[in-house]
């Protein structure tokens, strides 16, 4: 396996192209930017000082941030600079969202969630050689700024109507909810981060997703403005499924880069059940294989589909990217033996409970019968469903066929754990309730 998780755990830019700006554009990554061919004589040229943000708005970055973050990577391996900036102030407020208004977090939960997003952005940059990577909050020139000084300092260089046209505030404006002065002010504070960037550390380009470009175009606007010199930003497209749904995303399941908020497990399923229709976008964008790979993988897709070659290795370098090759083979080795082409008993604990809360699943005390088990996992409807099921020899515990209707549930796995199976393919979890006596 070593030698299959090589492009994630050393990422490197493909040879094959003679600029990064080439490779960004051939993996998709530019949905929209300033001058592009200034921004590819800039990026083929001596290195420069780039950043993006990243708002704590949640306790972890999610897939969308990963966006960006591999986007700075690949920046980074061409030999340029990154900041990762954490909006200690502009978290504080948040961007407009184009229904409604955010709901304020306290200053003490924004500082908590500063700390976590600096952790993670920090896991995928390098800090240390030519190209080493530094860690900015916003909130270090922003908190001894003070409301008149913000106003006639900054707010002086922003024209209202050129404000009201950015997509997301006129959104706000068209609905029902309206846009508070709050959010409203938040294109103002992302304009004056690019301008102190710029002046700290002479920062030339500022990478967002393009839902952001209103935002970004706000600080090139400013620093031309006053300082006279153009910079650039580019806007990365928003990642959509090929059937237009929400990537990632669902009401309460998002696919977090926290491995406590989503398990290492979930997210290699997640990536194992990407369509075939959008595995090789998701190659180019999420991964570090090159041009030849990737190419290779389409044809795979086209000639032999049913072996989903192309996803089982995007699952790979992205839970290997995000979550170490430990946690890799640990999630690989736990889908293989749910399916039974590995060893349950040797599964890590945590690995294995994580897995098994993805199924269908249910605590009961030791000693519950399996047909009881059945039933409540939902497994079968009832119990005599459940009976005929393992008559039929349809049924199984940790892989061991059921033979008897009064068999009962007794823990043998790692972490107090069942692998309940009825019929080839259809699983459940069953977890051990400690006896309370």
């Amino acid at each position: 396996m070593s030698e299959t998780v090589v492009s994630a755990l050393a990422p490197a830019n493909d040879p094959t192209f003679e600029n990064v700006w080439d490779e960004l554009v051939w993996r998709g990554l530019v949905h929209v930017s300033t001058d592009q061919e200034a921004l590819r004589a800039l990026l083929g040229g001596d290195p420069i000082t780039y950043y993006c943000g990243f708002d704590p708005t949640a306790p972890s970055l999610h897939l969308g941030n990963l966006v960006q973050l591999l986007t700075m990577r690949r920046l980074q391996l061409a030999g340029h600079r990154p900041l990762g900036l954490v909006g200690g102030s502009t978290g504080l407020i948040g961007d407009p969202r184009p229904s409604a208004e955010r709901t304020l977090n306290t200053k003490e939960t924004v500082g908590e969630w500063v700390g976590y997003l600096r952790s993670q952005v920090e896991r995928f940059l390098v800090f240390e050689g030519e190209s080493a990577a530094r860690i900015v909050n916003n909130l270090d020139w922003t908190a001894p700024m003070s409301a008149i000084d913000f106003l006639r300092e900054i707010g002086k260089h922003f024209r209202v109507g050129t404000m009201l046209k950015k997509e997301a505030v006129a959104a706000r404006l068209n609905s029902d909810a309206g846009i508070s002065y709050t959010e409203f002010s938040y294109q103002i504070l992302q304009g004056l981060d690019y301008l102190e960037l710029y002046r700290q550390y002479g920062c030339v380009l500022q990478t967002g997703g393009s839902d952001q470009w209103g935002n970004l175009t706000s600080g090139t606007d400013l620093i031309h403005r006053v300082e006279g010199v153009s910079v650039h930003a580019i806007g990365t497209p928003l990642i959509t499924n090929s059937d237009g749904t929400k990537f990632g995303k669902s009401e309460g399941n998002a696919i977090w880069l926290d491995a406590a908020m989503c398990s290492p497990y979930r997210m290699y399923q997640f990536w194992l059940n990407t369509d075939d229709a959008d595995v090789i976008a998701r190659l180019k964008i999420f991964t570090f294989l090159t041009r030849e790979e990737i190419v290779a993988y389409e044809r795979a897709v086209a000639d032999e589909p049913f072996r989903r070659e192309a996803q089982k290795r995007l699952a790979l370098e992205v839970t290997t990217f995000v979550h170490g090759e430990a946690a890799a083979r640990a999630v690989i080795a736990a889908s293989e033996a749910l399916f039974g082409r590995g060893d349950l008993t040797t599964l890590d604990a945590d690995v294995l409970r994580s897995a098994l809360e993805e199924l269908p699943n249910a605590t009961v005390p030791a000693g519950t019968p399996v047909v009881q088990a059945l039933v409540q996992t939902g497994l079968v409807a009832s119990l005599g469903e459940a009976r005929r099921a393992i008559a039929q020899g349809g049924v199984s515990v940790d892989g061991e066929k059921v033979a008897s209707e009064d068999a009962v549930i007794t823990a043998s796995l790692p972490g107090d754990a069942v692998v309940l199976r009825r019929g080839k393919k259809t699983l459940a979890g069953v977890f051990v309730a400690a006896d309370e006596g």
